[in-house]
């Protein structure tokens, strides 16, 4: 016998014990279905009302944490906007429309992205979508010469003020993955693809510069690490018997956000101790996430 969630004529939820010998699937019990079922029979009156039926369900065991996160980060897809979660115009990797493929292939490499924007002067000048798929044929030995112009795909704007929801919709209905951001004005205010839109539902989609749990540090080469900004000051020093201070800050991403002066961009670099070269591959319009970091010497 388990509690179920119910309303009373005001609408409030409350935990009621559950029988067993309630309608169910035949054997006595209720089916997961019938559970969730019975946390709405009675009518949420405000969003504010039916996150609150959610926890209790929750707690009431009838929805795990990971279900009642993603019903949550559905609703509020709802009233959020591109800007709240788009990747702002100093983090974005491009492609300049004139340069050689020799030029823009290491980065299109390193960065890991399967989408650039192809730019003109600046960033404000969008002339497309390139797929790094759609360079195969061009790096294979004996490819044809590349010609940017004639691979690119239409790039698709949006403005700022859009809702997730809608862009979603967008999204799956024209099989686009990538839309470019614009304020009011007109100008480049950032990108944002489809998995920004699915982590504000899921949570954080990793990948290998993702923090882990247990992996603040971790090796990829003789003298290579990827650090997370989030490093403890001590546990790095300890790590690499260094001794940077953590009097005014307790990480290596504070430090490095000082020693800059502003946020970094993707593949800014600096120099710390005469050691440790650090360069960003990862961050926001708000913090530094994750830095490769070479050992010198």
């Amino acid at each position: 016998m388990g509690p179920y969630i119910r309303g009373d004529a005001n609408g409030v939820a409350s935990l009621t014990p559950m029988n067993d010998d309630q309608p169910g699937n035949g054997n006595g019990k209720k089916t997961w279905t019938e559970k969730l079922s019975q946390a709405f029979s009675s009518q949420p009156r405000s969003r504010e009302e039916l996150i609150l039926i959610l926890e209790s369900a929750c707690e009431a065991d009838i929805l795990d944490f990971d279900v009642k996160a993603m019903m949550q980060g559905a609703l509020e897809v709802s009233e959020t906007q591109v800007r709240d979660a788009m990747i702002p115009r100093s983090q974005m990797v491009v492609v300049h429309a004139d340069s050689p493929l020799e030029e823009f292939l290491p980065r299109i490499v390193e960065s890991g992205h399967s989408r650039f924007p192809v730019i003109g002067e600046d960033k404000d000048e969008v002339v497309g979508i390139l797929l790094a798929k759609d360079l195969l044929p061009h790096v294979a030995p004996g490819g044809p010469p590349i010609d940017l112009s004639a691979i690119i795909r239409p790039a698709v704007v949006i403005p700022e003020s859009k809702r997730l929801n809608v862009l979603l919709r967008d999204f799956r209905v024209s099989r686009n993955h990538m839309a470019i951001v614009v304020d009011e004005y007109g100008g480049v205010s950032g990108l944002i693809t489809i998995e920004d839109v699915l982590e504000e539902i899921v949570g954080e989609i990793d990948d290998e510069f993702d923090a882990e749990e247990e992996a603040l540090i971790q090796q990829i080469g003789e003298n290579r690490f990827v650090v997370q900004a989030l490093t403890p000051i001590d546990e790095f020093n300890d790590a690499f018997e260094s001794d940077f201070s953590d009097d005014d800050y307790g990480t290596i991403g504070g430090l490095l956000l000082a020693q800059f002066g502003r946020v970094p961009e993707y593949g800014d670099s600096m120099i710390l101790g005469d050691r440790f070269e650090f360069r960003v591959v990862k961050a926001n319009n708000r913090r530094i996430i994750a830095l490769e970091m070479n050992v010198l010497g």
